[in-house]
């Protein structure tokens, strides 16, 4: 087996192998962060091991390692196909930045242990991790490129505007929050550094994540109610009134620090004005399945990824209305902002992911998913894990914020949130294992893979 495979679609493979195997350890992470959070003295006093270590290595892993890994999966598939080629400019180069993706997970699970970080929220990896990252962002985006350059269709389908429009977002967003033109420091100094951090920590989820699951349900969905986009001139509106609103959404999270007030009443403004972009993609994914609804039973990944669309819909009601000051005062450094990002990273972007990999795959090896009876229980118990988790934090982040706002004791809050952190840990069970159960499959249906180059 060749390191840097040329088969046709081995790039695609490869992301997909990358995903589902670090979606495991990233979980694990998780899993054990949330029980420490239950019962502290869970594993003693070894640092290595402390909530404050694992937590990194679960936001990075999760969001990077897992999610971003099966959409660029998709992304190695789809763009191909829509430029009407055979595949991607250089599938050796497409393997190349699926080992340096590997070695920044690698690098990054003997660093963050033992407290090698950055120090700042999301932006933990230390300088020549980051760079890793730049290359290997870099790579896969110069791939994607040179296809298009070469593409045999004229035109180009929504879903190539997201995953272009993405990565050149991923490699500006993350050399600009990360702060990269400082090395070694990777940070500046002051309220300036944190303006800048949630520009970053923010635009994670909106323009890395973000437009990578766009694309993937584009092509998902109308795929599997065999009809087209309800409007292919809305789907550009809603690419370009993405990156406007986006871009400067990241204050609404500082509205108690001493920032400008006319930089949060523009992060407010924009935060509510983010609903257009989204209704824009949801209504345009939706209205093709008028009709059409039990075509999603015939896909395990369209039902995941319709999944998927329902948690972007939810994120993007709750986000706006925390963005306001009001109710900031209630939810801010509570569980509430937690049940949030969970549902936007693993039930947004990660439904979508999960479900694009599962409706690409055959495609890619030739062969139908190695169980769809695993895929179903993969679905169900991941859709019920995360309602349980995101209730739970929801609720546990109102207990707090009301009981603070009511001047009670923060040691007195504390037992209070017992019964929904074991509620939390217990969803975070189900989901490690729906998540060993994707690799699992995953990983079999490539083993299945037919040796000739897939249709």
């Amino acid at each position: 087996m060749k390191l840097l495979s040329d088969r046709p679609y081995s790039t695609a493979r490869g992301y997909f192998a990358t995903g589902a195997v670090w979606a495991v350890v990233g979980a694990l992470a998780g899993l054990v962060a949330a029980l420490e959070l239950v019962a502290p003295d869970l594993l003693g006093s070894v640092p290595y091991w402390s909530f404050g270590r694992l937590r990194p290595v679960h936001v990075n892993v999760v969001a990077f390692g897992f999610v971003y890994s099966l959409l660029l999966g998709g992304a190695a598939y789809i763009v191909p196909r829509l430029c009407r080629v055979d595949g991607l400019w250089s599938e050796r180069l497409g393997s190349l930045g699926v080992w340096l993706w590997n070695a920044v997970f690698v690098a990054a699970a003997l660093t963050l242990p033992f407290g090698l970080t950055q120090g700042r929220e999301y932006a933990e990896l230390i300088y020549p991790i980051d760079v890793l990252v730049m290359l290997a962002i870099g790579v896969f985006a110069v791939n994607v490129y040179m296809t298009l350059a070469h593409r045999r269709e004229p035109l180009l389908y929504v879903s190539l505007w997201y995953i272009a429009g993405g990565l050149a977002w991923s490699l500006s967003v993350y050399f600009l929050g990360n702060v990269m033109f400082r090395p070694p420091q990777g940070a500046l100094t002051g309220i300036v550094d944190s303006i800048w951090l949630w520009f970053y920590g923010h635009n994670v989820v909106g323009l890395i994540l973000t437009p990578m699951a766009v694309a993937m349900a584009y092509w998902v969905l109308p795929r599997a109610a065999k009809a087209p986009v309800w409007s292919h001139t809305m789907s550009l509106l809603g690419f370009w009134v993405l990156l406007v609103m986006y871009t400067h959404t990241g204050t609404h999270h500082l509205l108690q620090a001493p920032v400008p007030r006319w930089l949060k009443v523009i992060a407010i403004v924009d935060s509510i004005a983010l609903l257009i972009p989204v209704m824009t993609v949801l209504l345009n994914v939706w209205l093709p399945l008028r009709g059409r609804w039990a075509n999603l039973h015939d896909d395990p990944g369209a039902k995941l990824v319709f999944a998927g669309t329902i948690w972007y819909f939810l994120t993007c009601l709750q986000g706006p209305l925390h963005s306001l000051p009001s109710v900031q005062r209630l939810t801010h450094f509570t569980h509430w902002v937690v049940g949030h990002a969970h549902i936007a990273v693993l039930g947004f972007a990660g439904f979508i992911a999960m479900g694009a990999t599962y409706s690409i795959l055959p495609s890619v090896t030739g062969r139908p998913i190695y169980s769809r009876r695993l895929a179903d229980l993969q679905y169900w118990m991941l859709l019920t894990a995360l309602t349980l988790m995101f209730l739970a934090l929801t609720v546990a982040g109102l207990v707090q914020g009301n009981s603070w706002l009511n001047g009670e004791a923060f040691y007195r809050v504390v037992p209070q949130l017992t019964v929904y952190l074991i509620l939390r840990a217990v969803a975070g069970v189900a989901i490690v294992a729906a998540l060993l159960i994707q690799a699992f499959n995953v990983l079999m249906t490539l083993r299945s893979a037919k040796t000739e180059a897939p249709p």
